[in-house]
């Protein structure tokens, strides 16, 4: 079939739905995505329709208009950057015990069932040389538990310590949706109560081309990629999970992403402060490990909270220092986000909506003879919604410092930085830290680490506090026996 020849009539449909859906795409002169139609199975026709009729043609012109025709910059141009307010890691008596009362705000809505978990875990471990949600990783250092096994037991320690449910909520994509949900079948949701465990997907936008034209990757069904860690606030809305949310009495959100294997979920102290303040979005921040490395970093941007990612910094904001020595903008964002249900709602009103970016990218296709092609150079356009840029909106937040060795350690690269090794290692030197508050000797190498191995089940302990009850302070005794680290300890 000539495409430059195509007309509504060549292309046959069941339906009066399906003749105006044909129509829409020739409208929209998307019609090169018919050129095999009469080579299809009649499965493989329905499978096209169903792909074009979620397609929010009018939104995609849009995107088209702006970010390739028009080829306008993504975000304006920086007037004024500022470091933000933040609340530091507690130093003296003072600040030590704002963190108390702000601990004691978070655990009473903790128990009061105010608080749920999102989970953003919709990619597949393709870097990391598996083909599986990135969840399902084996990763602890001795029993090998799962990502999600880790998040499963932290959210199940918080149950049981005071008494309460806290419902999780995985987003995952269509890619791996199945996977997940098989998996947490298979190990019966991990001893927690399927219940208060849901899943729901996020949604994907069509990849366009460099000239806006929808991608093929076979000549029955079109690219499509995740719409960015923004959607999360659309699928929330779009799959009812506030909904439920409401009904179960939440009120705030903690939301992380899945490959931060130190996250401290619904951590009491945050959620006080975010309370306390009537801070509707909330971000928390680590230390820049040094002024290159590629992370976002969270700063008041012409009057507004924003993240501000590494590519639109400056080299003199990535190297300003404060008078102490600090870097100026060197608090970096490890998404983690508190957000209430109602801000959430908000977002999803029209004057709320969060912008599109484009990022341009090489993607596998079919070419103009149906073959699969994997191009060499950039050959699309992936449009993506970030879920910083609702902080603009919040009108309160508060900027919560936390130390990166205690809560940020994401698994991204198969080797290298931020690999399952790194990964490990960090919850081992975790592990060390609480042993040795505890009143433990654990060994450490030049670098820092421990030399050993260590594994401490959340529900054994959540944090240092929670073992120095156990064990004993300064003895280090536990279950009368005195401990002595002899290369591996296992507590579960």
């Amino acid at each position: 079939m000539d495409v430059n020849k195509l007309e509504h009539a060549e292309i046959q449909t069941e339906n009066e739905s399906d003749k105006l859906l044909v129509e829409k795409v020739f409208f929209h002169e998307q019609e090169h995505v018919f050129r095999w139609w009469n080579d299809l199975t009649a499965d493989e026709q329905r499978n096209l329709l169903g792909q074009l009729r979620l397609i929010d043609f009018n939104l995609l012109q849009d995107l088209i208009g702006k970010h390739v025709e028009g080829n306008k910059p993504t975000s304006l141009k920086t007037v004024t950057l500022e470091p933000p307010d933040i609340i530091p890691v507690p130093q003296n008596d003072s600040q030590k015990a704002r963190a108390t009362e702000a601990k004691e705000i978070g655990e009473n809505a903790i128990m009061a069932g105010k608080v749920a978990v999102v989970t953003v875990a919709g990619g597949l471990g393709t870097r990391l040389g598996a083909n599986r949600p990135k969840g399902m990783l084996p990763i602890s250092p001795i029993m090998g538990k799962s990502i999600f096994q880790l998040y499963a037991e932290r959210i199940q320690a918080i149950v049981n310590k005071y008494d309460t449910v806290i419902p999780w909520y995985i987003m995952t994509s269509l890619n791996n949706d199945e996977m997940t949900r098989n998996f947490f079948e298979e190990n019966r949701f991990f001893s927690l109560n399927p219940d208060n465990v849901s899943f729901f997907t996020q949604g994907v936008l069509p990849v366009i081309d460099l000239h806006g034209r929808l991608l093929m990757d076979s000549k029955s069904s079109i690219v499509t990629s995740p719409n960015g860690h923004g959607g999360t606030l659309l699928a929330l809305k779009e799959k009812n999970v506030l909904s439920d949310m409401n009904e179960r009495g939440v009120k705030h959100i903690f939301y992380h992403q899945v490959d931060n294997v130190l996250i401290k979920i619904a951590d009491p102290v945050y959620l006080g402060y975010h309370i306390r303040e009537g801070a509707k979005m909330s971000p928390k921040v680590v230390q820049k490990t040094d002024p290159e490395e590629k992370v976002g970093i969270v700063g008041i941007r012409d009057g507004h909270l924003d993240t501000i990612e590494y590519s639109e910094l400056s080299k003199k904001e990535r190297y300003a220092r404060n008078p102490d020595g600090t870097l100026k903008f060197g608090m970096g964002s490890p998404a983690i986000y508190l957000l209430d249900v109602d801000f959430v709602e908000k977002i999803n009103e029209s004057h709320f909506a969060l912008p599109y970016h484009k990022a341009v990218k090489k993607v596998p296709c079919i070419d103009e003879n149906g073959c699969k092609t994997e191009p060499s150079e950039n050959n699309a356009v992936k449009f993506e919604m970030f879920i910083f840029d609702a902080l603009k909106h919040a009108g309160k937040s508060i900027i919560m410092e936390v130390v990166r060795e205690d809560e940020f350690s994401p698994v991204k690269n198969a080797a290298g930085d931020n690999s399952p090794d790194t990964a490990k290692q960090s919850m081992i030197n975790m592990f060390g830290r609480w042993l040795r508050e505890a009143g433990i000797k654990i060994p450490t190498d030049e670098a820092g680490n421990v030399t050993g191995t260590i594994e401490i089940s959340p529900l054994y302990a959540l944090n240092a506090e929670e073992l120095k009850e156990k064990i004993g302070q300064p003895d280090g005794v536990l279950a009368g026996k005195k401990i002595v680290f002899t290369g591996e300890l296992n507590l579960q």
